[in-house]
């Protein structure tokens, strides 16, 4: 372990705590010193001070991240110094810890650190499915972000598989063995909202009959994913703010602080930035969770992977139901090149699901897909395009509320159904939050069903 400090009382003590744990270290009180000794034999791990005589740890940071990219760096900052804490992890420091130091926090940050996956496990697909340029980048970029601690942002469409990814980081980082722990935040009734973050203690209100742990609890030592972080209401992003920067938790009703270990991922399908300006987001805890932002594309942004990505699911959706997958046919392959795909990797998973389904014999074509006519599609045009557009009309004639309605009440009771009846992923798929879901079901008369 290299250390690097210009006082003797920080370095004898991190060279004490971390020789207990059986590990040898060298030290170093400058950064010219530093640069030489990594020139050297290089170290698993290395701490630095923000603050050096002849220069900044940041500088330190970005040299070992151009020579020795895959040596984990973990920065000492002054307390209560979150901004260098930030400019620290987006220059691509592994960790940090506050002065003073806790020893019991260096320790699990020693610990992590040397979990990280070795360089030659660190390539492969990672569950990524595809082979074009946006998707090798999107591998690469989960590769670097899996060896970090930093707060990682996930933004992207609905349906393109940002809790994939996310798994992916945690999977192939230092907290692969501990738990990962994913919510919608727009599934959680505002009521009970810092009780499932934080947890709350028996007798804390009413109904609360014995300790329960929350989702910081349940993730201790591994990974929280907060999808939808967007959907968090003001109040909650207060709170949230508090835990992230401070590293501690108040359940409810507790009398004191509990310390939290939890690496952040976080994803919306929202522009972030824009529901900061618009208000409905704190700004202090955007830049916070933002600390690298990670885009995933839309499926028509990589519509040359579609072939593959479509024999997998549906070879995985046929093994999950016991079946042998059947082959897609070439009219298949070609009306799914001329769909949309609003709804990404999900919607085509719902009609590959569907197709498995409808199917006859060891293949599926076109007309089980049932995409419907479009105008770049055999049997579309505009003349069909026209037709349906008349009979909507006529539909809809002299009552267009009640035509919209009846729309929407069957698409609400085919997610339903097709979920049976689990009205968070009913939600969920239809890329709205728990609390407009139910709003919806009342106001259509379903919520009874």
């Amino acid at each position: 372990m290299l250390i690097v400090d210009d006082e003797p009382d920080i370095r004898e003590l991190l060279e004490i705590t971390l020789s207990r744990m059986g590990l040898r270290t060298t030290s170093a009180a400058n950064l010219t010193e530093a640069r030489q000794l990594l020139e050297g034999d290089p170290p698993q791990l290395c701490l630095t001070d923000m603050r050096l005589p002849d220069g900044n740890g940041i500088e330190l940071v970005r040299h070992i991240q151009q020579a020795q990219p895959r040596l984990p760096v973990a920065m000492i900052t002054a307390h209560g110094s979150i901004d260098a804490a930030i400019e620290a992890l987006k220059a691509g420091a592994f960790d940090f810890i506050s002065k003073p130091v806790d020893l019991e926090g260096l320790r699990r940050l020693v610990e992590q650190a040397l979990q990280a996956p070795p360089e030659d496990e660190a390539g492969g697909d990672g569950g990524i499915i595809g082979d074009t340029a946006a998707i090798r980048t999107l591998r690469q970029q989960v590769d670097k972000l899996a060896r970090s601690q930093a707060p990682v942002h996930i933004h992207g469409e609905s349906g393109t598989g940002k809790e994939v990814v996310a798994r992916q980081i945690h999977g192939r980082g230092p907290r692969a063995g501990r738990p990962f722990v994913a919510v919608n935040c727009g599934a959680i009734p505002t009521e009970l909202m810092e009780s499932e973050f934080f947890g709350h203690v028996k007798g804390a209100f009413t109904g609360a009959t014995r300790d329960k742990q929350g989702l910081f609890g349940l993730a201790r030592g591994g990974t929280l994913f907060l999808d939808e972080v967007a959907d968090l209401p003001l109040h909650m992003q207060v709170k949230l703010l508090r835990a992230i920067q401070e590293k501690t938790i108040r359940p409810v009703g507790a009398g004191e602080e509990i310390a939290t270990d939890v690496r952040l991922l976080s994803a919306t399908h929202k522009h972030l930035a824009a529901e900061v300006g618009a208000g409905r987001f704190r700004e202090d805890l955007y830049f916070r969770i933002n600390v690298i932002d990670l885009h995933v594309p839309a499926l028509r942004e990589r519509s040359a992977d579609l072939p593959l990505l479509a024999r997998t699911l549906l070879a995985r959706i046929a093994e999950s139901s016991g079946l042998v997958a059947p082959a897609l046919a070439d009219d298949a392959l070609a009306a799914l090149a001329a769909h949309d795909f609003p709804g990404n990797v999900r919607e085509l998973e719902n009609i590959l699901e569907r197709a498995l389904a409808l199917a006859e014999g060891d293949c599926i074509h076109a007309t089980d897909l049932r995409l419907g006519a479009s105008p770049t599609s055999p049997g579309g045009g505009l003349h069909n395009r026209r037709r349906e557009d008349s009979s909507r009309l006529e539909a809809a004639a002299g009552d267009l509320t009640g035509y919209l309605e009846d729309i929407e009440r069957e698409v609400l009771a085919a997610a339903l159904e097709r979920h049976h009846w689990n009205r968070t992923e009913a939600a969920g798929a239809l890329g709205i939050s728990f609390r407009s879901l139910r709003y919806r079901l009342k106001k259509l008369g379903l919520d009874q069903q």
